[in-house]
């Protein structure tokens, strides 16, 4: 095979919509395509959508993707290998005739409150062994939900499907999941194999769960009738995919043991790589397993860029980053950024709230110290990270809007007394466009370091950084003071 013709195809299918990627080996995007998903569902806790209209809009995208292609002069079977990623947790019972038997319960979804509590009351050696807690908003909580609500589907349930698993039944015709979709169904990733409690203790059929392999791993070719339609090579390889938020991680360049990607969107989502599995009792993180073996230790904050939206709406923020760059830093102000009560990590209390440790500041130094805030949460979760026995965290790998940032991304360097790496694209598109191009290359982190192109690397600035340790420090001290942290 010539390396120099070989595309890959990645497919996200998100929340909001579907988005198809096409990549050369280096990374470049050669062609694009999305479309939007119309028939969300959402009543108080309950979070639903239709599976048909994203198989429906996953074609269309597709064809949308490779129009784009033939435009460059590409001919669809120049595509060698696809794979897919989705929302993490989300779940449809399939029938016999493989179409979904009710509306796929969103990985949002939260309804199945009494099964999370009844799965970790009954499975203490698992979650002790595996590191995490059942969350409502797992796979296996509605399973036992759909069990025992809508007893009439899941008797007449072949399997449960994620949704990347569905759509990659579509195109291969094939029943199969991931490892990384898979966790919050349950699968224990160190034995590789459904834990006995499922059927025993939940009295769930282990025949109603799919075959699992590794992301990365060979699903299967795609289907006569798929190649007829989109004119691809017959000999188009799905390989295995992943859950969205994984996909967006092998996107950002996170390769080696010490490695993090730091993703500020609304929230705060950390992933790092890890020889070691870490386990938290306080359910604060939990892990993925890459397909090479190393573990991904990672969780999410209440805090992140939703502080900017709330106490600065509707203005220019990047006026206010360019006034940011005049001021003499670090600020005095110290605050923790929570926009509402609560707190996932670095510290789980349903009580936390924001504070700030004087009452007296004008806006502009408001603003700056919710910038240091967001990065002084970062700094204390990667300390989490440590202290539980993850791997030393070398590089940061930012992605998210907060990356967009000049000032933003330098003021986290400097708290965090690390480079921070911008990549080019992290969308989890890219990520899935990743995982199938480490079939070609052998391995996955090789296909990550020939394909992440970094954009920016922020250094620390060495006199600020020893300015911010003190802040930091400062920082702890107010958490402590309300008992966030011992």
């Amino acid at each position: 095979m010539n390396k120099d013709s070989a595309f890959v195809m990645g497919i996200d299918c998100g929340t909001q919509g579907i988005r198809c990627l096409i990549s050369d080996l280096e990374g470049n995007i050669i062609a694009d395509g999305q479309e939007k998903i119309l028939s969300s569902n959402k009543i108080g806790d309950w979070f639903e959508q239709d599976p048909n209209e994203w198989w429906t809009k996953t074609q269309i995208c597709i064809q949308k993707t490779l129009s784009d292609l033939e435009k460059s002069g590409y001919s669809p079977s120049t595509i060698h290998c696809l794979s897919l990623d989705s929302t993490s947790g989300t779940i449809i019972p399939i029938g016999e005739n493989n179409q979904p038997l009710c509306p796929a319960i969103m990985y949002n979804d939260s309804r199945a409150k009494e099964e999370s509590l009844y799965i970790n009351h009954i499975a203490p050696d698992f979650t002790q062994k595996i590191g995490y807690q059942f969350d409502p908003s797992f796979a296996l909580c509605k399973v036992l939900w759909l069990k025992n609500h809508l007893p009439e589907i899941y008797n007449k349930t072949k399997v449960f499907l994620h949704a990347c698993d569905f759509l990659q039944m579509k195109l291969t015709g094939l029943i199969q999941s991931d490892i990384s979709n898979s966790l919050k169904m349950g699968f224990d990733l160190l034995e590789m194999t459904w834990p006995s409690f499922i059927q025993d203790r939940l009295g769930i059929d282990i025949q109603k769960l799919p075959l699992v392999i590794k992301t990365g791993e060979e699903s299967g070719v795609i289907t006569k009738s798929i190649v007829k339609k989109f004119h691809f090579s017959p000999s188009l390889k799905v390989l295995a995919g992943a859950t969205d938020g994984t996909a967006s991680f092998f996107a950002s360049g996170a390769r080696l043991p010490g490695d993090i990607s730091s993703t500020i969107g609304t929230t705060l989502v950390i992933r790092g790589i890890s020889k070691n599995l870490i386990k938290d009792t306080k359910g604060r993180i939990y892990c993925h397993l890459h397909p090479a073996g190393y573990w991904l230790p990672g969780g999410a904050s209440n805090t992140g860029g939703e502080c900017l939206q709330k106490f600065f709406p509707n203005e220019n923020l990047k006026d206010w980053d360019s006034q940011v760059l005049k001021m003499s830093l670090p600020t005095s102000l110290i605050l923790y950024p929570l926009t509402r009560k609560g707190e996932r990590l670095p510290f789980a209390s349903p009580e936390a709230e924001f504070f700030q440790n004087r009452k007296e500041s004008n806006r502009l130094e408001f603003y700056a110290a919710c910038l240091e805030g967001v990065g002084y949460v970062e700094k204390l979760s990667y300390h989490i990270l440590e202290i539980l026995g993850s791997s030393p965290i070398q590089r940061v790998f930012s992605s998210g809007s907060g990356a967009n940032s000049p000032i933003w991304c330098q003021i986290r360097s400097n708290i965090l007394s690390k480079p921070v790496y911008l990549p080019k694209t992290t969308e989890s598109a890219m990520g899935a466009c990743i995982i199938a191009a480490s079939h070609l290359f052998g391995n996955l982190s090789l296909a990550c370091e020939k394909m992440v192109k970094i954009n920016e690397i922020y250094e620390p600035q060495k006199p600020i950084s020893a300015q911010y340790q003190e802040k930091y420090h400062q920082f702890l001290d107010e958490c402590q003071k309300r008992g966030y942290i011992q």
